[in-house]
Formats: structure tokens, C-alpha cells, sequence
């Protein structure tokens, strides 16, 4: 069977991101050059699904200007404001005149995988569930949603706990039918002022609502910090192609996948996949090593970088030792210095981070 309708979360602030975030929306960072949102979306729709709802933050406009009403996509878009951060189930709340009536599938803009939702929908039908959860074995399961498995159920849920009681998170994946709307108005804001939909899941449990779940087999992934952000690129460039649409002189060398957008191009450089650029850059002279995504009109000169992310027009010049676990924001520059003295200068934003050695 189909679900008709889905909630995406796009609405966070990203503190953990910033300052990229500071000026721009957490779901249109890139990954391998596509809005991180667009992978939510697509996700989605691969099952079947048209009519899709957007949590969003007001203080942003962004979305709606990049997705507009959804039809590039072959989806319906609709845009929901949730007027302040007060948690997921909130934003449940928040959507229910646009969700009520049907089952939905609730899914964290933020969350990475591989193999798509459609067996996960499956399992929700399969099993008759109240609600269906996504899970998958964690380092760090004190950072998410952690549920207590006895005997293949789900027992209780804890939000962030400092004594997880499994090694499994909660992912940003949730199938709900209309019982969850009773759970979201019955519990109350947690010690951080938010509706937890670790609660609300808890919620349906004691009222002996059935809680399914599936266990993610391949690759997920949470993006809320920088180094997830990497990861997510790492894993998503796997599956690059080996295409080059630009222009590669006689004296570079390319290894592995890598994707050459048109209008790029490449002199006097080694390249080693999976490695994706996109359009109107220019890489001279310059080591590009494996995991790195180069975002539109950028340039690398006499400079060496792998496992990094550059959003559109930055540039590298220059630079003397090799960068790498980078990303650097739109239009962002690290060149070297000319003339003496031969130092170090800075123009820093608010909660930059900078490594030098």
C-alpha cells in the first residue's frame, strides 16, 4: 500500500552548523551539490508520495524560493511555519489540518540514507502499526531517541538519556496513523520548553498503541554537526559518476568517479574519485583527493584538498599544506598571502572555526 501524505522537518535553526547557518537555511547546504532537503523530498516521493508538507522556520524564505510549489519535482509542496522551535511534536500540532485524515509518514529534513522508505512503509502496513520507527545501531546513542528492546518490542523510549538503555537511536523516520495526533496534545514540554516526540512515542506505548519498527541495514546519517555533514558527503559520493562534461587538459590526471560539470576546467591537476565538481570551476595546477564536492563557479589554484565540501564560488589559492575535513560557505576565500611579512590574516564570523599548524 501507499501512504498519501508526508511531513518534512525543515524549520531547525542549525546552531551546530554555524555560521553557514547563520545566513542560510540548513537544508540548502549542499551535498554533492544538491540542497540537502532535495534528498528528503526525493526519499519521499521514490514510495509514491505526492502531497508533501514543509515544517518551516519564518525568519527563512529561502525554501520556498529554491522548491517553489514542488512541480520541478513532480510533487505538490505546501508550506507549514512553525512559529517558534518547540519541538517535533509540536511541529505535528503545528501540520495537523494539513495531515489529518490520512496515515503519514513524518521525516527529519536533516536525515541521510541509503535504499530509500518504501520497505519501512511496507512494515508499517504489514504489521497493522499505531506507529512504525526507524532504527539503527549508534556510537552515540545518548545524543538521540533511544529505545529499550525486550524480546523484539519496543518497551520505552528515552529522549537524549545520559544512561542509554540500547545502542540503538530513534532516526529521523516515523510512521504514524491518527493516534498520534491523541499522544502530541496529551504530553506535556519537556525540561528544555519542548514537545518531545520521544514522549509522544512513550505516549503511545502506555496506551498499548502498537509500536513497530525496522533497523536500517545500509548507511544512515544525522547532518546536525559539521563532521556529519562530511560523513553524509563521504557516504553520498560513493555513488557519483564517473562523468566529464568539462575540459581536462593532456597534463592532469583523473583516478576513480569523478564528475565534471559542464563550463569546468581542469589543468595541470590529479584528481582521485569519488570526487564530484560542478559547473564553471577552475582547478589549476592542484590535488583533489577522494570525498571532495566543489560547488558551482569555484577555484582552486597551486593548492591541494580531499574530504571537503566547497559551496558555490569559493576559492583556494595558493595554499601551502594540503586542507582537508573543510567546509568552506559560499564565496569563501583561504588564499596565501603576498609580500611581507609572511603571516597569517583573518576575517573570522561569529563561531568560525580555523586549524593551523
Amino acid at each position: 500500500m501507499k501512504l498519501k501524505k508526508a511531513l518534512i522537518t525543515a524549520g531547525g535553526k542549525g546552531t551546530r552548523l554555524r555560521p553557514i547557518t547563520y545566513v542560510h537555511n540548513k537544508h540548502l547546504i549542499p551535498l554533492v551539490n544538491k540542497p540537502m532537503l532535495q534528498y528528503a523530498i526525493e526519499y519521499v516521493t521514490s514510495s509514491g508520495i505526492k502531497d508533501i508538507g514543509i515544517i518551516t522556520n519564518p525568519e527563512f524564505d529561502e525554501l520556498e524560493a529554491w522548491f517553489g510549489n514542488g512541480k520541478a519535482l513532480g510533487v505538490h509542496l505546501t508550506y507549514i511555519p512553525q512559529e517558534k522551535p518547540l519541538g517535533l511534536a509540536h511541529a505535528i500540532i503545528t501540520a495537523e489540518p494539513f495531515l489529518k485524515g490520512d496515515p503519514f509518514v513524518y521525516y527529519l529534513g536533516d536525515n541521510i540514507l541509503r535504499g530509500g522508505i518504501q520497505k519501512f512503509i511496507d512494515a508499517f502496513y504489514e504489521n497493522k502499526s499505531d506507529c512504525h520507527l526507524v532504527l539503527s545501531k549508534v556510537k552515540d546513542p545518548q545524543r538521540f531517541g533511544v529505545p529499550q528492546l525486550i524480546d523484539g518490542r519496543i518497551v520505552s523510549i528515552e529522549e537524549k538519556p545520559q544512561k542509554p538503555k540500547s545502542d540503538f537511536a530513534v532516526t529521523g523516520i516515523y510512521l504514524y496513523n491518527e493516534s498520534i495526533f491523541e499522544a502530541v496534545h496529551a504530553i506535556k514540554p519537556s525540561p528544555r520548553g519542548e514537545l518531545e516526540i520521544s514522549d509522544a512515542h512513550q505516549y503511545l506505548i502506555q496506551q498499548n498503541k502498537k509500536i513497530t519498527y525496522s533497523i536500517i541495514s545500509g548507511w544512515w546519517k544525522d547532518t546536525g554537526k559539521p563532521e556529519d555533514l562530511l560523513e553524509a558527503n563521504r557516504m553520498l559520493l560513493q555513488d557519483v559518476e564517473d562523468q566529464q562534461r568539462g575540459s581536462i587538459d593532456d597534463a592532469s590526471f583523473l583516478s576513480g568517479n569523478v564528475y565534471v560539470s559542464e563550463g569546468s576546467v581542469i589543468e595541470k591537476s590529479v584528481i582521485r574519485g569519488p570526487v564530484h565538481i560542478g559547473k564553471n570551476c577552475r582547478i589549476l595546477n592542484s590535488y583533489l583527493g577522494p570525498y571532495t564536492c566543489i560547488g558551482h563557479g569555484c577555484e582552486i589554484l597551486n593548492s591541494e584538498i580531499e574530504y571537503s565540501i566547497l559551496m558555490d564560488n569559493a576559492a583556494i589559492r595558493s595554499v601551502d599544506i594540503r586542507i582537508e575535513g573543510s567546509i568552506l560557505g559560499k564565496a569563501a576565500v583561504i588564499q596565501k598571502t603576498k609580500g611581507i611579512p609572511n603571516n597569517h590574516r583573518f576575517i573570522i564570523g561569529d563561531q568560525s572555526q580555523v586549524q593551523i599548524r
